[in-house]
């Protein structure tokens, strides 16, 4: 049976990367913290291996005699093996699936995002980038020489990715069938994916610089005590979204659709004057957006326009049913801003599960604490469910954060026990490549840079090109 050695030092990066899940890396850095033990994998040493063999470099960590190597090769070696190798699977296996449900969504509804209420894969995506976002954060921030510092570069950092998402997903990209790109200021869409990783990596980094305590950790309770104000954090922007989401009046409200070039807009009315609506047509999450965002930034294929009153295809997109009210077609963002307070809530969890990586030195303690944080949270998600809070994607209701960040914390404990303590890294180590370069693979293929750039690349005409002929973007 494999040994565990834990490893003292283990240093981590101010400048680590983003990535959904959209996405944090943990880098080596100057500041070493004494406390945090990664589990390394120790083997049989062999005789006749050669010295930079991997058994040497592990061993070079525990064994004196092993200082010979250039102390630069040590600590990339250390570096290397001393990474949360789990994490980085978790976020590979997060982008697999996020271009699955991208490329097979269309044709397999089952597993697209879900039209209004429900949970489907597609819908654990965000989530999971959210979760791991707050895990990273922790790892990173163990140990601060200077609190202002590091919240000058998370708020860069922060304000980078904004500025990427909105570059990205702010329609200046027509799609991979345009050659032209280019967008209206004044159409714009302000909000989308690497917006909200942004706003949840800003907001949970912030806290994990300034609101953790000074005491020692050596139970479950000691720990919560040590990151109480966190917790109230998390309790204070929950109130405050369900308050806003079940207390704000929802008036009538009214929106364009253009016709064609030389024709009028067609204006619909929709019918509201309520207080706690969860239907697409009257909640709470979307008229705020419409009144702080404005209806020309927001997303303009409404996910709810595949529910069976606005598609005769639903679950899919589809042509409108003869009798479809009036709220079809009208704008949506699903990364509005009323939800993205519940993202927030998503990487404070994910924080707290790397909290439990900082203090608890063994495997079983960690495991434990994470399962019954994950078991607690998926409960409580389908109770919520079932007694009429509904699991939302689109609204990142409380009951599907409570359920999604469960969900991520049950597979990233299997993660963790199959690579970081059983030591199964050779399956893997395709999901921990992408992992690692998570951002990069999201821009290229999520974002479609990929295909708008080969179907740049064309002969005769522009339809001529490598990806028709692979028969994309027909």
């Amino acid at each position: 049976m494999a040994l565990y050695e834990p490893i003292k030092g283990h240093e981590v990066d101010e400048e680590h990367r983003m990535a959904d899940s959209v996405i944090l890396n943990n880098n080596s850095s100057k500041s070493v913290d004494d406390d945090v033990e990664m589990a390394i994998r120790v083997s049989k040493l062999r005789s006749a291996a050669p010295p930079n063999d991997a058994v040497s470099v592990v061993t070079a960590y525990s064994h004196p005699e092993a200082t010979s190597l250039p102390s630069s090769k040590v600590r990339h070696q250390q570096h290397h093996q001393q990474r949360l190798v789990s994490l980085d699977v978790f976020r590979g296996l997060t982008v697999v699936l996020m271009i699955l449900v991208d490329e097979v969504g269309g044709l397999v509804p089952a597993i697209n995002h879900a039209p209004w209420n429900g949970l489907t894969l597609a819908d654990l995506v965000m989530p999971f980038f959210l979760f791991m976002v707050g895990v990273s954060l922790s790892l990173v921030y163990k140990k601060l020489s200077c609190r202002a510092v590091a919240t000058k570069k998370a708020l860069l950092r922060g304000l980078k990715l904004l500025a990427l998402g909105l570059f990205l997903q702010g329609g200046f990209f027509h799609g991979i069938k345009e050659l032209t790109f280019g967008v209206d200021i004044a159409k714009m869409r302000w909000m989308g994916i690497l917006q909200r990783i942004a706003i949840g990596y800003l907001v949970a980094a912030l806290c994990e610089i300034w609101l953790k305590g000074d005491g020692t950790v050596s139970s479950g309770s000691s720990l919560l005590r040590k990151y109480k104000l966190q917790l109230v954090m998390a309790l204070m922007i929950t109130v405050t979204y369900l308050s806003l989401l079940y207390g704000l009046h929802v008036p009538d409200w009214e929106y364009q659709i253009s016709t064609g070039p030389s024709s009028a807009p067609k204006t619909f009315s929709v019918k509201c004057g309520v207080r706690g609506d969860t239907g697409p047509a009257c909640n709470a999450v979307a008229m705020i957006d419409r009144k702080l965002l404005g209806l020309q930034h927001l997303y303009r294929r409404p996910i709810y326009s595949r529910t069976v009153q606005c598609s005769i295809n639903s679950p899919d997109y589809g042509p409108l049913p003869a009798d479809a009210p009036s709220w079809c077609q009208a704008p949506f963002d699903p990364e509005g801003l009323l939800s993205s307070l519940m993202a927030i809530v998503t990487s404070l969890i994910g924080l707290h599960y790397g909290h439990i990586i900082n203090h608890f030195k063994d495997h079983r303690n960690r495991v434990l604490h994470w399962t019954i944080s994950s078991t607690s949270l998926v409960v409580l998600g389908l109770a919520l469910d079932l007694f009429g809070m509904h699991i939302n994607k689109a609204l990142y209701s409380f009951s599907y954060m409570c359920m999604t960040a469960g969900s991520a914390g049950i597979v990233f404990a299997g993660i963790y026990l199959m690579v970081d303590v059983c030591g199964y890294r050779r399956p893997t180590i395709v999901l921990e490549w992408m992992g690692k370069h998570a951002l990069a693979i999201f821009v290229l293929v999520a974002c479609n840079l990929l295909p708008v750039i080969l179907h740049g690349f064309y002969w005769g005409k522009p339809q001529n090109n490598i990806l028709t002929l692979i028969g994309i973007g027909k």
